[in-house]
Formats: structure tokens, sequence, C-alpha cells
């Protein structure tokens, strides 16, 4: 079976709009109020998928949740029309567009009974968060539906925040052999909540029928949640047998260590705090970008625009590059009305390695379907959304409409 790594991209919701509703989210809160666009947004995401099939990589993707959540605001005991604005703004948000907060993916390789384990995260630390994974679980049923490869888990019990992939990572010589798994979780962040708790990479490691000997558990640092590092990808990923991480990502690094001992041509690329201070680490999305590995074998790390324009970062990969370090080459891509909100080029993927022949075909992309995608967006997401334009029935319309003409564009109307 042909295992490779498919990055599935959330599609930029319709109401992508900039309510500062994620507590910890630098980015987040200091764009809460301003206007957005989601017609750009949704573009730009599309372009950077096209992006990564020019690069030779497998490319799928995800759908919006229903917005405005009707069904949650009603299990709540209001409407759209009637809810205060924060609870509608809450029923509003596009946030599931940020697909590595989706599950946590745990490859056949790595698995007792070697089918490739997804478990839905529930996302419970943040009301607008909340409620997308009923949708997101409807989605990964549909994508990965062979029950002989795949196995679909719903959410950890919400005593315990998971906010999925964006706080796991996987080591590996290769993606189709077997690797080591690393849950990474938050014990206290200063003035923000830590998200992802110890419990909860547990329950999701023996959901996932994984080795004790291959799985580790550890901790990020308070400093990197306390300066805004709200996942562990704001400061860390990984790639088959590369760990990229700011050095002050993790509170103990003794877990290296064990790395080295379990993954062949193990390597540890940690960028100082004196080269590059973690505020501009975090500013730019050094970490949030995606390092994957090309056809030919060599690694590239896709970057948003932001990391180009951040001096200290920027010539930490002018040498990382001069040195002939692992990682080879250097994409950059616009995501700024994704940046704007908080969320980077790996915030809005979500990693499987499997077989694209076992993956239901309306979640995979081509140039022709991205080209079918953006003349779609053209026509019927919004231009643009200012805060005051959330009260308004017009834009829920507006929202509702485009989201079911996306998924009869995509056959997908199980989803409505």
């Amino acid at each position: 079976m042909p295992l490779v790594e498919i990055n599935f991209d959330g599609i930029v919701g319709p109401s992508h709009n900039y309510a500062g509703l994620s507590l910890g989210n630098l980015a987040s809160a200091r764009n809460a109020g301003q206007a957005s666009q989601p017609r750009r947004a949704a573009l730009e995401g599309l372009e950077k998928m096209r992006a990564n099939l020019r690069l030779g990589l497998a490319q799928g993707l995800f759908v919006p949740a229903p917005c405005p959540n009707r069904g949650w605001l009603a299990e709540l005991g209001t409407s759209v029309e009637a809810a205060e604005p924060v609870l509608r703004a809450n029923a509003l948000s596009a946030s599931s567009m940020w697909a590595a907060n989706a599950a946590t993916v745990s490859p056949a390789p790595d698995t007792a009974d070697r089918r490739c384990h997804l478990s839905v995260a529930n996302l419970r630390t943040m009301p607008h968060r909340s409620h997308e994974w009923p949708s997101t679980l409807a989605q990964l049923r549909l994508a990965f539906a062979d029950p002989g490869s795949f196995a679909v888990h719903g959410p950890v019990p919400p005593a315990f925040g998971d906010e999925g992939a964006a706080n796991h990572m996987r080591l590996c010589p290769r993606h189709g052999e077997p690797g080591v798994e690393l849950f990474v979780y938050g014990t206290a962040g200063g003035a923000f909540p830590a998200r992802q708790h110890a419990e909860a990479c547990r329950a999701i490691s023996r959901r996932h029928r994984l080795d004790p000997e291959r799985t580790l558990f550890v901790e990020q640092s308070e400093q990197a949640i306390a300066a805004g590092a709200f996942h562990n990808d704001v400061v860390a990923v990984a790639n088959e047998r590369v760990l990229f991480a700011h050095e002050q990502a993790f509170a103990d690094k003794s877990f290296v260590e064990r790395c080295a001992a379990l993954v062949e041509g193990f390597e540890l690329v940690e960028v100082p705090a004196a080269e590059v201070p973690l505020v501009d680490a975090i500013r730019s999305y050094l970490f949030n970008a995606q390092l994957v590995t090309l056809p030919d074998g060599a690694m590239s790390l896709i970057v948003p625009e932001e990391a180009r324009e951040t001096a200290s970062v920027w010539g930490w990969l002018e040498r990382h590059l001069a040195s002939n370090g692992p990682i080879r080459r250097v994409e950059v891509v616009d995501v700024r009305q994704s940046m704007a909100n908080g969320g980077g080029p790996a915030c809005l993927r979500l990693r499987v390695v499997a077989d694209t022949a076992l993956v239901d075909p309306r979640f995979l992309v081509d140039e022709a379907r991205l080209d079918q995608l953006a003349g779609l967006v053209e026509r019927h997401w919004p231009e643009r959304i200012a805060p005051a334009d959330l009260a308004n029935p017009e834009l829920w319309h507006e929202v509702e409409s485009a989201r079911f003409a996306l998924l009869a564009a995509l056959n997908l109307q199980e989803l409505a």
C-alpha cells in the first residue's frame, strides 16, 4: 500500500471575520474589530493549495462548518436573531478553516491494528471553536470511510481539552515507516490558558493503540504559551526525521535524546533565542510553517510572507540554507488574511499519511478542481465583513448560501 503525506487544507469560510474571540492568540486580539476580506482569504488559501500541488505534494480539503451555527444557538436557548452580540459572533466564527485543529492523526505504521486512526478534537477551551467538532467528525467519516484502513474516533470527553494536530508531531525515517509520536501539552501559560491537556494526549494515544515505547509526552514551556504560542505548532514542527523548534519551545528537552535513539537519522534544528527572539518567531509564524518532503527527497519549509518581512527570521533562514542543513528550500506564501486572525500555513492544514486511493476523492484536489473552487468563491464569498455586519440577516443568508453552493460543487450535499 503506497503511503504518502496528504495535506488537507480547510477552505476559508464565507463568514471569515475579526471578532477577536481567541484568548492567547495575539494576532487575533491585535486585529479584533477590523474589517475582514473573506473572498480574498479563501482565494489565498486556494492558492496555497495550488502551490503545494506544483511542488508535487498530495493535496486535499475540508469544507467550512455550518455558519451561523443555528443548532448550537438553539441548544443554548436562543437564535441568531435573538442572541447577544458576543454569542452571535461565536456562532459566526469561520475558525474551522484551521484544519490543524480538526483532529489528531496516527498513521497505520504506528498503530497496533495497522489502521490510520483519527480523533476529532473537542476544542473545548474556546466557545467559538467548541461547536466545530460535529461538522468535522462528519467530514472525517466521509473522507476516511474504509473501515479496514481507517478508524475515526469521536472527541475526548470535554473534561480535558484537546486541540488536535497543532499539539502533535511525528518523527520517522520516511512517512510510510513506523514512527515516534510526540504529544505536546501545557500546564500553565501565565495570563493565557494552556489548551492541550496531558490527559487528553494520553487518552488519544490509548485509543490509537500506539506503542508506549514509541510515544512521548512533552510539556510546552510556560514561557512560550505566555508569549502567545497558544499551540505547539507556533514554536515547533516536525517532518520525517527532522524536529524544527525554537530554543524556548519546551519545558524540558530531555525527550530529544529519546528521539535520537528511536529515529534513524534524527536531527534537531533548534533556533536560538539569541538569533530569533520568541516574540519574532511568534509574530512571523516561522514555525507555523509546513515542513514537507518534496518528491526528490529534499525538505522545504513553506512560510508566510511575514517570515520574509521579519529581519531576524529571514536572516536565520538564509544562514540555514547556506549551511546545507536539512531544510534545503524555503517557499513563501501569502496567507495574510489568515495570519491576521492568528493562523499561518500550518494552521490551515491537517497532515494525513495514507493511500490516496483509499480517500474519498471528493476531498482531494487537482488544478482543475481549484480553478472551479476559485470561481465559486469569486461569485459567492462576501468581499468584506465589518464588525457591525455580524448583526445583519442579509450576511447570515449570504454566508449560508455560499456554503450550500460549495457543497453542491463538491457533491457533498450530505454535509448540509
